[in-house]
């Protein structure tokens, strides 16, 4: 079975980059026809899709945080990173990778069919 687990620190400074991992098992990165997604869900709000990378290494981006996101991966370790810069209040969250086998671009659980467990991030000084 597919499983994926969210690993970084817990708490970053304002205007800093948030920077988090998500290892992949019985699953390949690379060799998945998959999507392999960011989603963040604010305390109190819905799920925000904002970005994926593509088995060929293709990278996908949300509109409202292109300018700030980056998406990468390390092929050998089977992971996939997420990068947000210049971080405020309003990035505290639980940040989840998910896999998808189409782009869905959309915070609707049913459009994913493996999530990790969710890691929470605070940003505050």
């Amino acid at each position: 079975q597919v499983q994926l687990q969210e690993s970084g620190p817990g708490q970053v400074k304002p205007s800093q980059t948030l920077s988090l991992t998500c290892t992949v098992s019985g699953g390949s990165i690379t060799s998945d026809y998959a999507y392999w997604n960011w989603i963040r869900q604010p305390p109190g709000k819905g799920l925000e899709w904002m970005g994926a990378i593509y088995n060929s290494g293709s990278v996908y981006y949300s509109p409202s945080l292109k300018r700030r996101t980056s998406i990468s991966r390390d092929t050998s370790k089977n992971q996939f990173t997420l990068q947000l810069s210049s971080v405020t209040p309003e990035d505290t969250a639980v940040y989840y990778c998910a896999r998808s086998n189409v782009l869905k671009m959309t915070g609707w659980v049913r459009d994913y069919g493996y999530w990790g467990q969710g890691t929470q991030v605070t940003v505050s000084s």
